[in-house]
């Protein structure tokens, strides 16, 4: 998979915006056709399912939903197409994955009992902002 992903490349650029949409959603399908791919390399299958992770990366797309630049959308796309290589090329580890794709921000336990009790708000804050 990752020999056709290397020859997929975003044009510098986009015409219109109409353009620059319909390569946003190329690039969307070539995501989640690498998925399965993806799940057998960095062995996810106990960590996450394919919806989850086709959900994280349509949800990192509509975070950008907002631009209306054409340049700009292909500069986020260049990004993505590099993200998705690096990827399926092995580049990263499975902990870079888990952490940036399956858990995110939130960690993988929300449990706020008895333990927060004696820490301050400024600790408590910088906890929650400074997962990475």
């Amino acid at each position: 998979m990752a020999f056709t992903l290397r020859s997929v490349k975003v044009p510098p650029n986009s015409v219109s915006l109409e353009e620059a949409r319909h390569r946003t959603f190329d690039f969307f399908r070539a995501a989640c056709r690498s998925i399965p791919s993806v799940m057998e390399i960095y062995n996810l299958h106990d960590v996450t399912t394919v919806s989850q992770l086709r959900s994280t990366i349509a949800s990192e797309i509509r975070k950008n939903a907002h631009i209306t630049n054409p340049k700009v959308i292909d500069m986020l796309l260049f990004k993505g197409m590099e993200e998705l290589n690096n990827i399926t090329e092995h580049a990263k580890q499975r902990h870079h994955i888990i952490g940036q794709y399956v858990v995110g921000n939130q960690g993988l336990v929300q449990d706020f009992g008895t333990k927060d009790q004696g820490i301050s708000n400024f600790l408590k804050n910088f906890y929650n902002s400074n997962y990475f």
